[in-house]
């Protein structure tokens, strides 16, 4: 895999710091007042703005231990947009380093939902628009055979949705900003509620959050306090993935901050998802998608010395049966990770191994040696 060249990697940093800050100054009205309160046991920043009826209203901003927003509270008056430079900053990635842009309606939707206050109130954005961040994560260019997707997906944990007393404004109103033809799509098992939009080009909008519950919950669509009337369709695995979540930035208009799942993570709920799709023509094509993107990222987290944080993910994954989770995590890696191209077998399986003795555990608990011992696909 070719490098970024640092330059480049420092000119990445330097957007996504004054990307973050603008979106900071122009999404909180400096008429306001920012305030502390606590929700079970946690400290979090709110701006208090005050209403026409000589009240208040009150918006969720983020915690108070997470130091990028409380150092951006502390210096709010002093945060300037800077829209012009910033988007000579994306055009530089884009146009000289090589980095990836989404297509622009994805881009457009993206930049909404964040104006909206989607990524302020913690959601994560999910699926292939998400890959398309981790080169400038990584510093390293991946194949771009791997980005094209034609929707884009979003999570929420429904406890964050209910715990951050805000919403944003009515998602429909907001992605048809975008584009005025997009339509709610009724639930199948309840047709009160919405997941998923759509536009009359078919370009598909679904909201989603993790089920850990029963198998039961997965055909009903969950309520999100804070979606602006958008619900969420609940999909197994989905906590693992965006658990902890980095920021990034789309390389789109001036760029726009998001939070994507870790790519550890990222890559092992590929493996995860990969051998449980459906057999049809296009489970198959989503199978060998997620097998070349979970093994892409392996291999750029191996070449750029992350073996440590990709070992933690995959013990973390493999051993999930240890806290009531089954065993459908472990034979789903397993059987990924057997059918992945053998070159990148060899390269990824005995890093595993040197990282898993460096964290201080057995190899063997893992079973690399049945995986590496596996056919040739």
């Amino acid at each position: 895999m070719q490098q970024i060249p640092h330059t480049y990697q420092t000119l990445y940093s330097e957007l996504a710091q004054r990307s973050l800050d603008a979106a900071f100054s122009t999404e909180f009205n400096i008429g306001g007042r920012f305030v502390t309160a606590e929700v079970k046991g946690r400290r979090y920043w709110y701006l208090d703005l005050p209403s026409p009826d000589g009240g208040k209203t009150r918006r969720y901003v983020g915690p108070v231990d997470d130091p990028d927003i409380t150092r951006r509270v502390e210096n709010f008056k002093d945060l300037k947009a800077d829209i012009k430079e910033r988007r000579k900053l994306v055009s530089t990635l884009v146009r000289e380093a090589y980095l990836p842009r989404p297509e622009r309606k994805t881009g457009d939707i993206i930049q909404a939902l964040a104006e909206a206050g989607f990524f302020r109130l913690r959601g994560v954005l999910v699926g292939t628009v998400a890959y398309q961040c981790y080169p400038a994560v990584l510093g390293v260019r991946l194949p771009s055979t791997s980005m094209v997707t034609g929707d884009a997906d979003f999570a929420q944990f429904h406890s964050i949705s209910t715990a951050v007393d805000d919403k944003m404004p009515p998602v429909l109103d907001t992605l048809r900003q975008v584009d005025p033809t997009f339509r709610e799509i009724p639930h199948q098992a309840d047709g009160r509620f919405t997941t998923q939009y759509s536009s009359r080009s078919g370009y598909r909008v679904e909201f989603l959050t993790p089920n850990t519950g029963s198998a039961d919950y997965e055909g009903h669509p969950t309520t999100m306090p804070a979606l602006g009337g958008a619900s969420a369709q609940p999909l197994r695995f989905l906590d693992f993935l965006i658990y902890e979540p980095i920021r990034a930035v789309l390389l789109h208009g001036a760029g726009v901050p998001v939070n994507v799942p870790s790519p550890e993570r990222y890559a092992i709920h590929k493996l995860i998802i990969a051998s449980r799709r459906r057999t049809d023509s296009d489970g198959t094509a989503k199978s060998r998608k997620d097998k070349m993107q979970a093994a892409t990222i392996m291999e750029a987290m191996i070449e750029q010395r992350q073996s440590d944080d990709l070992a933690d993910a995959f013990m973390e994954a493999y051993v999930m049966e240890a806290y009531g989770r089954g065993a459908a995590w472990k034979e789903a890696i397993r059987k990924t990770l057997s059918q992945i191209d053998h070159g990148t077998r060899e390269t990824v399986l005995p890093a595993l191994a040197r990282a898993i003795r460096k964290l201080e555990r057995d190899p063997s608990e893992f079973h690399l040696e049945d995986v590496a011992a596996a056919p040739k696909p």
